[in-house]
């Protein structure tokens, strides 16, 4: 039984898990400590108010309520029914569901696709059933969920064990059950409400996108927290965070697990740079939402935007710091510098508000207020008020060593931060302290956002100014908006199996899509290559030509700066000779002749398929930058030219295109919009081409374009090249 497409957008019929008018326990226990008794129990003890109908083939009570031998036997219909059965006993239970007109279903069970063939067939099956009867199936092997609000709960979660964590505007999607409920507990250790909760599992039916797209929606939830191992549909992914998007409901992902290996046999340079881990993040940018590499800053930056959003993220990059000593100024500098953060240099008119509360402070950025900081702590709203009104920053950010820990300060300074929040009411003030722990929360409860250390603050407050940029639109429609969805090329007829066959096949179809290569030949003997650089004039560059030999350097394929016609017969010879004698199985077609291309720098650019979002296009400095320093950028296909040049204005080394040390400045644009035509060719292309690697791609002075030195283009497995 093959398994049915996904038929809703995401998020589609999620509601009933968060509000059901009545709840089925399918497996229901009188044990409190199994997964059957737990739903029970829990639903009981915080306090659901809707019917709970234990359903158990014994009937009788469980748990003080009454229970029934079928879900086909209730008073009333439940809107959701929480499975806790065995696997082989499943799809039984879920056809009675069906039967009942249940709306979504939680199969807390394990023992399906994670547990080998004969689960993923059981999978496929409770599938089929629920689709078939218009169903939202959740899990199986997961954790389900948990609406605090109402306490809807479809969960055996140890974390509601002994309190519901507070209601607030915090929504969490996991498809770990697990590390999801430790992000509950965390959230809720840390004073902030939720909204609801929800573990995916083996996202047999509902998955992460549906999580996402449901959030987005709901009323209560104001920012996303999601924990993903893996994405199973780019498509709806995408449209997820473009409804969270619209909706203005920050997204932060800590995406786990080790990098998929959908390229480990990449053929091409290309392929092996533009790894699955390094797509997502990509798509994930392009997309709006934040990614972090741990729960702690996605518990810290999650925590931070609770309080900011809606109206109240950073609309820059541009810091003020303001600290007590000299030192720790020093490491937020040095922080917030490798976040990629601004610190400007202070208005005259700010430096003089300064010095007028404390004449020794200095005024740079960091402002060193000294110790007169903390001996007269009355002096502290006047500094905020000063260094908040400066007019070019985006954000403040204090220090807060052990003030706060002292009986006497303590009190003065929460009571300065709360006046400055008053009376600066549309300014972002942001406070790095560790504690102690009710004064923490009481400076969060400001609306003032508290990173622990120098090093969360900083990361945390680049998150910031990245959700910025999204909400105030400054990253722009190009970068918000997929250009799969403004500039998806059709499919086009299929390519002929020979232009897999050699470098001149290759060129010659990428030619034909617009993307600029200089003109060549294939010389089959010597007295044709001579003829040719007749043509091109010299010097003149000769390469092999053969499907078996992708990398030609390896073979000695390859001969430069060939300057006259004897240099040009030697070199014919001596290139066929070493084919010859270091690949002798190799099939040959002769030996390229192409001018030889001076003056500019070396790019590589390329096209690999991901076995979740498909094409994928890099772009990255080539030779020895793209294998040492994989100097890389990666976007899913296709790329607007402004998506384009921002993937090339991202590189480490891009300061060797914008004239670094007196260099005439790259032609960017030719280069963006040769990056461009190659996605738009992968994207035309995509069910015969897995690799495309130009490498080098000559990116000449502004005004004079690029061109594509060298290109290999390997063909999907169906495709066979040259036959």
């Amino acid at each position: 039984m093959s398994e049915p497409a996904h038929q809703a957008s995401p998020g589609a019929g999620l509601n009933a898990f968060f509000d059901a008018n009545g709840i089925a326990v399918v497996g229901a226990s009188d044990d409190v400590h199994k997964i059957g008794g737990r739903p029970v129990h829990l639903l009981r003890k915080h306090g659901y108010r809707g019917p709970i109908y234990p359903i158990n083939p014994r009937g009788g009570e469980i748990q003080g309520l009454p229970a029934y031998a079928s879900l086909r036997d209730t008073p009333t219909a439940p809107e959701m029914a929480v499975l806790a059965v065995p696997a082989a006993a499943a799809a039984d239970a879920l056809r009675d569901c069906a039967a009942r007109g249940v709306r979504a279903v939680v199969v807390l069970s394990s023992g399906f696709a994670e547990a080998g063939e004969e689960g993923a067939r059981l999978q496929r099956e409770l599938v089929a059933i629920a689709r078939e009867a218009g169903m939202r199936l959740l899990g199986p092997n997961c954790l389900g969920t948990v609406s605090v609000p109402n306490a809807t709960i479809g969960s055996f979660s140890i974390v509601l064990e002994e309190h519901m964590p507070p209601a607030g505007q915090v929504g969490i999607v996991s498809q770990s059950g697990n590390v999801g409920s430790f992000i509950m507990q965390n959230v809720a250790q840390r004073g902030l409400g939720i909204s609801r909760f929800i573990a995916t599992g083996n996202e047999a039916d509902v998955d992460v996108a549906d999580g996402i797209a449901a959030l987005a929606a709901d009323e209560q939830t104001r920012v996303i927290l999601c924990c993903m191992e893996t994405c199973r549909d780019a498509g709806r992914l995408i449209e997820a965070l473009a409804i969270a998007r619209r909706q203005r409901k920050p997204v932060i992902v800590l995406k786990i697990g080790a990098t998929e290996k959908g390229q480990a046999a990449a053929a091409s340079h290309t392929g092996a740079l533009a790894g699955s881990d390094a797509v997502i993040d990509a798509v994930f940018r392009r997309h709006g939402a934040l990614r972090v590499q741990s729960v702690e800053a996605l518990l810290d930056i999650g925590q931070a935007a609770s309080r900011l959003m809606p109206g109240r993220l950073p609309k820059g990059d541009r810091l003020v710091l303001l600290a007590a000593s000299g030192g720790f100024g020093i490491l937020m500098a040095d922080a917030m510098s490798r976040a990629g953060l601004t610190l400007p240099a202070l208005a005259d008119a700010t430096c003089a508000r300064i010095h007028e509360v404390l004449p020794l402070a200095s005024t740079g950025n960091p402002v060193d207020a000294t110790a007169q900081m903390s001996s007269r702590p009355d002096v502290l709203l006047k500094l905020l008020s000063a260094v908040l009104d400066e007019p070019g920053s985006d954000a403040t950010v204090l220090f807060l060593s052990l003030s706060l820990y002292n009986t006497r300060l303590r009190g003065v300074y929460l009571d300065a931060l709360a006046r400055a929040r008053e009376l600066h009411r549309d300014k972002l003030l942001v406070v790095i302290s560790r504690g102690p722990e009710d004064a923490v929360r009481e400076i969060d409860a400001l609306g003032i956002p508290v990173f622990p250390t120098i090093d969360a603050a900083a990361q945390g407050m680049a998150g910031l100014v990245r959700l910025g940029q999204l909400f105030d639109g400054a990253l722009g429609a190009g970068d918000i908006e997929s250009a799969s969805t403004s500039v998806t090329p059709t499919q086009a007829a299929p390519l002929s199996p020979e232009v897999f066959r050699n470098e001149y096949q290759a060129k010659q179809a990428l030619a034909a899509a617009g993307i600029p290569v200089l003109p060549e030949a294939i010389a089959a003997t010597a007295d044709d290559a001579v003829a040719a650089a007749g043509r091109y004039g010299y010097p003149v560059v000769l390469k092999i030509v053969s499907q078996d030999i992708p990398h030609k350097t390896e073979v000695g394929g390859v001969a430069l700066n060939l300057a006259d016609v004897a240099a040009v017969r030697a070199a014919h010879a001596q290139i066929l000779s070493s084919a010859a004698a270091k690949a002798p199985q190799a099939r040959i077609d002769g030996v390229l002749v192409a001018p030889m291309a001076r003056g500019g720098t070396e790019l590589i650019m390329g096209i690999s398929r991901d076995p979740v979002f498909g094409p994928v296009v890099m772009v990255g400095f080539g030779g020895i930058y793209a294998e040492v320093l994989q100097d890389v950028a990666v976007q899913a296909a296709p790329v607007t030219e402004t998506e384009a040049e921002a993937m090339i204005r991202g590189l480490k080394l891009f300061a060797l295109l914008d004239g670094a040390r007196g260099q005439p400045k790259a032609d960017v644009a030719a280069a963006a919009h040769t990056v461009a035509r190659l996605s738009e060719f992968a994207v035309r292309h995509r069910a015969d081409v897995a690799e495309i690697d130009m490498n080098p791609v000559l990116v000449r002075p502004h005004g004079q374009g690029v061109v594509v030195l060298d290109a290999l283009m390997i063909p999907a497995p169906a495709v066979k090249a040259g036959r």
